[in-house]
């Protein structure tokens, strides 16, 4: 019984039978488990945004029908943080914009979103105001979040700070309901 065994394993090892299929499996491989990497970080960071945008509208609703109760950034940012879900250190990387619009002079916000970098010092909240009833508001926040894969190029191609965490923003307007 072990003579045959040993026998079919010598038979095995000297065939060169599919040493074709290998090298197309040994080039292919590498190929196809990128692809569903990449496919994975995409599905993981539209996950991300869509909670970020669920929990933007949600406080969004409440600062817009509650307009005699004096809201202020931080129970926005813990409105948001709570209705995020699968988005990790909220409070800590969650930057909030607010800003007055006039819809007869629109001036747009700043282009780039003003984000968290923890690889830089502190700095102040770029644009927060209140306002007031019947006043058009736009609210943006920007969350940043560590990429499944950091250093390839697999997925999107984010763009990272110096402590390579990607960043994701949503931006929201409203109309404060009279009282």
């Amino acid at each position: 019984m072990i003579a045959r065994i040993s026998q079919a394993l010598r038979r095995f090892r000297r065939g060169e039978d599919g040493a074709v299929v290998l090298i197309e499996f040994v080039i292919l491989f590498p190929v196809i488990f990128g692809m569903f990497l990449a496919s994975v970080e995409v599905s993981l960071y539209s996950l991300r945004q869509f909670h970020l945008n669920r929990g933007l509208e949600t406080a969004v609703r409440y600062i817009r029908l509650n307009t005699r109760t004096t809201i202020t950034h931080d129970m926005i940012k813990t409105m948001i943080c709570d209705n995020v879900g699968y988005i990790g250190d909220c409070k800590d990387t969650l930057r909030l914009e607010m800003v007055l619009v006039n819809p007869r002079n629109f001036a747009a916000m700043n282009a780039s979103p003003d984000c968290v970098d923890k690889s830089l010092p502190v700095k102040q909240e770029r644009g927060f105001t209140l306002g007031a009833q019947h006043q058009l508001m736009l609210l943006r926040a920007c969350v940043k979040f560590d990429p499944m894969l950091p250093g390839s190029a697999m997925g999107f191609k984010f763009e990272t700070d110096g402590a390579g965490q990607g960043s994701m923003y949503a931006v929201s307007s409203f109309v404060q309901e009279p009282s």
